[in-house]
Order: C-alpha cells, then sequence, then structure tokens
C-alpha cells in the first residue's frame, strides 16, 4: 500500500488517532493461537523491558545540563540534530543496555520515549529559571513591576497566562516551606518522572513490526510484531513473531492510511492506538463571515451563538443562542472528587500511623481509589466529547467556518467562595477544547481561542459595563447571572452576552490570528483597542407591521375549539408493538422516562433513597448520563409564522 495521500485541490492531511482492541493473536513459529491472557502476558513483557531501560535512561539524564543539549537542536559536531527523538540520542551517545537479550529495535522505544519526556521538560526548565531569576517580596501577590520583570524572564512571557505563572510560583513556595531555600531548577523541584508501561511501535521498522489493512474488508488490519516467549529472553530464538488482527473503528476513512500503533496493556486488554493519517477540508486564519462564539459557564457549561459579519463591517447575531447544560454530571464529579479526597486523607493518616498491622487496609483504600479515578476519566471524557460534539454540530448547522471560544489556559477560579473556585478549577475545559479542534477539522471549521478579559464585564452592544444583578425580576439586588446595560438598554443573561462578545472580538481580530509554533493551534493572543471598538452586535433589522391592508378575504372562524383527540373509540392495547395505534400522540410500546429526563437539572440532584419501596430507573442519582446532560436547541434565526394557528376547526 502507498503511504502517500492523495490530497485534491482545498484539502490537507491530518493525522489522528483512533482506539481499538487486540484479542487475540497466532504465534507464526509454531502455529499457537494465544488467548488474550496470553497475549496480554506476552506484551507485558515486552513493556517491562523497554520499561526498564527508559527509566535507566531517564534518571541518568534527568538534568539541566543534558536538557538543554538535547533541546539546543545541534550536537557536539554543530550539526542538526535529527527530529526523531531516538536517533537524536544516539546522535548524541546516549545508549542504554539491556541484561536481556534485545534487539536494536527494542531499543530504539526506549530511546523515543525517554527522548519525548526529556525535550517536553525543557518548557517546565524555562518557566520555573524565570520564576526563581526574579522571585518576588511576596510570592502570594507581585507587583505590576514585578509581574514585568518576571514575563520578561521568561521565552514567551508576554503571552503567557497569569495562571500558569501563579502555578509554578506556588510549587515553589511550597519547597521553600518545607527545606528553607529556592530550589535550584525544575529537576531539584520535581522527580523524573513515571514511564508509561507502552510500545511506541512508531519507532520500529519492518524488522519489528509490520501493520496493513485488509483488501476486502476496510475496517479489518493485521499487525504483525515480535514478542518473547520468556520474561527474560537470552537468545534471539526467545523473540517470535506474532499476528494480532485488528477491527478499526468506524471512524476511520476507508481511503485512511495507518500506521503502526503504540500497543498497551489497560487492566486485562491489549489496546492499540492506532494512528491514521486522512484527507480533510483545508481551514483559514482569515476571511471569515459568519463565527460561533463559545463562553465557558460552571452549571451551564457553554453557551454558544453564531454571529455574522456583513460586508460594511456590521456584525449581527443569528438567533438567541444555545445552552449545554451538564448540572447532573459535575454534581456527580463532585461526589466523586470528595470520595477521592477522604481516601487520600485515610492513606495519609495510615503513613503516618506506620502500622504493620493496617497494611492490607491501606491496599484496600489503593484499589478504591484507582477504581475513583477511572471512574472520574471515564465520566470526564464522555463529558468532553458530548459537549465537543454538540459544539462543533451548532457550527455546521449556522454554517459557521470558524468556532471562537475563550482561552481555558486563561481563566482562574476566584472570588466566589472556597466551593466555587473549587468546582470552577475542575471543570475539564482542555479536553472539551482538545476534543472541539479534533471534531472541528473532520468538516474544515477552524478553532481559535481568544484573550476572555472582560467578555462578560461590557455590554456585547455599546461596551458599556454592565450591572449584575441576580435575577431579571428582582433588577435591584446585587448578583451575577443577569445583566442590565445602563448605556443602550441591553439585558440578558450574563453567558448569552457572552458568546456574543467573544464572536465579535473573534471577527474583529482575526487578522491577528497566528498559529502557535509548539502546539500548531490557531490563537489570537492580544486585544487591539482599534479593532475591539468594531466588536460589537449591531441591532438586528425587523420586519414592519405596520401595513395591515388586507390582501383577500377574511377566512371564517368557529367557536368551537379543535379537539385535541379523535372522538372516536380508540381499539384495544395490544400486548405486542404491533396493531393500530391507541389515541393520543405518544407511542405507547416505549416505557416512561425517568422523572430526572423531565425536570431542570440543579446542581442539587435527588438523593439516593432510603426505602426500600421507592427504586428509581437508572443510576440513583436519576438515569444516568445522557439524561444529566441537556443542550438546548439551536434556533439560528427567526422561528416562521405559521398561517394555520388561530384559524378555528377544519373539520
Amino acid at each position: 500500500m502507498s503511504r502517500k495521500l492523495p490530497l485534491a485541490d482545498g484539502e490537507t492531511s491530518r493525522t489522528a488517532c483512533a482506539r481499538a482492541l487486540i484479542r487475540s493473536g497466532v504465534d507464526e513459529k509454531t502455529g499457537e493461537v494465544l488467548t488474550a491472557a496470553a497475549l496480554v502476558e506476552r506484551v507485558g513483557w515486552c513493556a517491562g523491558l523497554v520499561h526498564g531501560m527508559t527509566g535507566a535512561l531517564l534518571a541518568e539524564h534527568w538534568n539541566t545540563t543534558d536538557v538543554n543539549t538535547l533541546s539546543c537542536g545541534q550536537d557536539a559536531g554543530g550539526r542538526k540534530l535529527p527530529p526523531n527523538a531516538w536517533m537524536a540520542l544516539r546522535r548524541l551517545g546516549w545508549t542504554v543496555t539491556c541484561e536481556a537479550k534485545v534487539n536494536d529495535r527494542i531499543v530504539r522505544m526506549a530511546q523515543e520515549q525517554a527522548g519525548r519526556a526529556l525535550r517536553s521538560v525543557k518548557w517546565r526548565a524555562d518557566l520555573v529559571a524565570g520564576a526563581l531569576a526574579e522571585w518576588p517580596e511576596d510570592p502570594k501577590k507581585r507587583t505590576g513591576e514585578e509581574w514585568d520583570a518576571v514575563r520578561g524572564a521568561i521565552r514567551g512571557g508576554e503571552y503567557l497566562p497569569s495562571s500558569i505563572i501563579r502555578s509554578r510560583t506556588r510549587q515553589v513556595a511550597v519547597f521553600e516551606s518545607k527545606n528553607a531555600r529556592l530550589p535550584v531548577d525544575v529537576f531539584e523541584l520535581e522527580p523524573s518522572p513515571r514511564v508509561p508501561r507502552m510500545l511506541l511501535l512508531a519507532a520500529c521498522d519492518g524488522q519489528q513490526a509490520t501493520i496493513g489493512r485488509s483488501a476486502t474488508e476496510p475496517t479489518k488490519a493485521l499487525l504483525r510484531l515480535q514478542l518473547p516467549t520468556r520474561p527474560d529472553p537470552q537468545k534471539y530464538a526467545d523473540w517470535t513473531w506474532v499476528e494480532c488482527p485488528i477491527t478499526l473503528p468506524p471512524t476511520v476513512p476507508a481511503n485512511a492510511v495507518i500506521h503502526l500503533p503504540t500497543v498497551r496493556i489497560t487492566g486485562r486488554k491489549v489496546r492499540a492506538d492506532v494512528a491514521y493519517t486522512h484527507a480533510v477540508p483545508k481551514t483559514s486564519r482569515t476571511g471569515h463571515t459568519v463565527a460561533l462564539g463559545v463562553d465557558w459557564g460552571l452549571n451551564t457549561l457553554f453557551s454558544a451563538g453564531a454571529a455574522r459579519m456583513h460586508e460594511d463591517g456590521r456584525i449581527t447575531a443569528l438567533g438567541a443562542g444555545a445552552q449545554f447544560r451538564a448540572a447532573g454530571v459535575l454534581a456527580k464529579q463532585y461526589r466523586l472528587r470528595h470520595i477521592f479526597e477522604c481516601l487520600h486523607a485515610k492513606t495519609g493518616h495510615y503513613t503516618r500511623l506506620a502500622d504493620p498491622a493496617l497494611d492490607g487496609k491501606a491496599a484496600t483504600l489503593a484499589k478504591e481509589i484507582r477504581r475513583v479515578c477511572e471512574r472520574r476519566s471515564n465520566l470526564n471524557e464522555t463529558l468532553a466529547w458530548a459537549a465537543a460534539r454538540w459544539a462543533v454540530d451548532q457550527a455546521v448547522a449556522a454554517g459557521a467556518t470558524v468556532i471562537y471560544l475563550e482561552d481555558p489556559r486563561s481563566m482562574e477560579a476566584g472570588g466566589m467562595g472556597r466551593t466555587h473556585n473549587t468546582r470552577l478549577s475542575q471543570t475539564v475545559r482542555g479536553q472539551i477544547t482538545d476534543r472541539m479542534r479534533h471534531l472541528a477539522a473532520e468538516v474544515g471549521i477552524a478553532v481559535v481561542t481568544v484573550p476572555p478579559r472582560s467578555t462578560s464585564k461590557h455590554c456585547p452592544c455599546c461596551l458599556t459595563p454592565l450591572r449584575h444583578r441576580k435575577a431579571p425580576d428582582r433588577p435591584t439586588v446585587p448578583g451575577w447571572k443577569w445583566a442590565i446595560c445602563p448605556g443602550c438598554g441591553w439585558q440578558g443573561d450574563r453567558d448569552q452576552g457572552a458568546w456574543r462578545r467573544i464572536a465579535a472580538r473573534g471577527l474583529a481580530h482575526q487578522t491577528k490570528t497566528v498559529v502557535d509554533r509548539v502546539s500548531g493551534t490557531m490563537l489570537i493572543r492580544a486585544v487591539v483597542d482599534t479593532m475591539e471598538a468594531k466588536a460589537v452586535i449591531a441591532a438586528t433589522e425587523k420586519t414592519s407591521r405596520t401595513d395591515r391592508s388586507k390582501t383577500g378575504p377574511t377566512r371564517p372562524r368557529t367557536n368551537r375549539l379543535t379537539p385535541r383527540r379523535r372522538e372516536v373509540p380508540s381499539p384495544a392495547r395490544l400486548t405486542g408493538p404491533a396493531g393500530q395505534r391507541p389515541e393520543g400522540h405518544a407511542p405507547t410500546d416505549r416505557t416512561r422516562l425517568p422523572r430526572a429526563a423531565h425536570r431542570h437539572q440543579g446542581v442539587t440532584t435527588i438523593s439516593t433513597p432510603t426505602t426500600s419501596r421507592h427504586r428509581p430507573r437508572g443510576a440513583a442519582l436519576g438515569a444516568g448520563f445522557h439524561l444529566h446532560a441537556h443542550a438546548s436547541p439551536p434556533r439560528w434565526a427567526e422561528p416562521t409564522p405559521d398561517p394555520t394557528v388561530r384559524i378555528g376547526s377544519l373539520s
């Protein structure tokens, strides 16, 4: 199969990843069919060998000198280092040995994994070095001059969010309180990272692993790789080729080029992260006329709406926008976080007691902590995919070519109480943003982050500072949910005004959109005052209704109301789904939904039942994930008037 992807005009290539499950394998030497348990064992032996060599490499080169040497991009002779991490480490002479008999490709995977970790720590090292060079007198509160100094000491610090600098400052302050001195660098502040047990087959060639797609079944692929037959192979004969059939998920296009995956063990299963390259429409940084603005919230996870830029420069809103509410899901996440903190507190208490009789209880708590962590991770991932899919679908429905959203890195939780601040900081905004970029790239929609400064503070129509009140019917009670403009008179929900400001800011500043060199994402770094003055939502022209002249005869009306149901007797209800439907419009073969689906989900959901008679269906809190995540329907334009309203019965 050709590894070059053919592209048409207006298309570009994109590499994505899909998860697949390896259920079995066949040993080519003996013809033995390996079960899932046997395959997990053999993959675990190989991953253990790679894990040991990777840990040795990181422990040896976890220092400032070696990281700077690797990140400078040149070797001792002045030659440019290769982009592949394992090739760069070999050029520098950083090798590793293994007591077992392994081939050169196994060493490659260890060097690739260690090289990626060492390259990624360079950014943190520069950040901590800049913070230490300009250490403030009061770490909890920097002055304006100290902020300018620390940003000047960090490379690219002028565009760095304040929350990142504050988090590193708190980390250094904790080290200072424990050791009565400042750390030398990040390598004293942080130990060498933990190495995951996985096989980076992308660093190998055909002598270690190959993958091919079936010509008859596009969803089938065959992975061949060498695995050891014992945990400590002593000769090359202890390595054999194993064929592993893989069923690709339907998200992988039929014409996509697949690459060697990353194989890892999760639980008692072998999973493969299959990378594939396929063609997608190109995205543009400028030239957008319709944009979707996204504003982050708490119980309302985010609000979104579309705006249009006209030829004369005016920006108008398309409809009233929509909301994605996930209060029930987030309430469950808060409870899991509370359980997680209690388990950690109890484990720390057992550790301080240092009683051998409590080792069994500590092991039980460790298992429970891992189980709670898995539940939190699964819930966050499900919520992130659902929210990202909803946002991209809103953009597609509105005909938008770009999505503008607040930069989640610049958002800090503060000023709303300890509990509220913690909930804000636990929201998975970063995961939602990554998933949104992934899904938007498939349909050619650009995702651009904009500075969040004053998006909820100023009026979207005249940029006047808003007055925030508790509710629309309580205009004199201070609050934060409802916004009233003292200038133009606009009023509305705080989040509804924020997405208008974000969409207008993005459209007005689209010429300032840049692509980050490290991450490859699009962003607007700063707000320009002259462009911000044009980022206002103009009033939508309404249809004039002053002309009430008749265009035809008046249709006669009747005083008798239209019957809601037909007046003939309904047939008897059958036990099965077949037969004529009884009276009414609701299908009767469907069981009634739990009452959690029919009410607005607040932060506090129903509690666990204490009586034996009441047994709610679905989850104990209501009806599971999908009935706890609510998305308001889009309203991109004014509804079409119904000519049959108030005309009486047609019978």
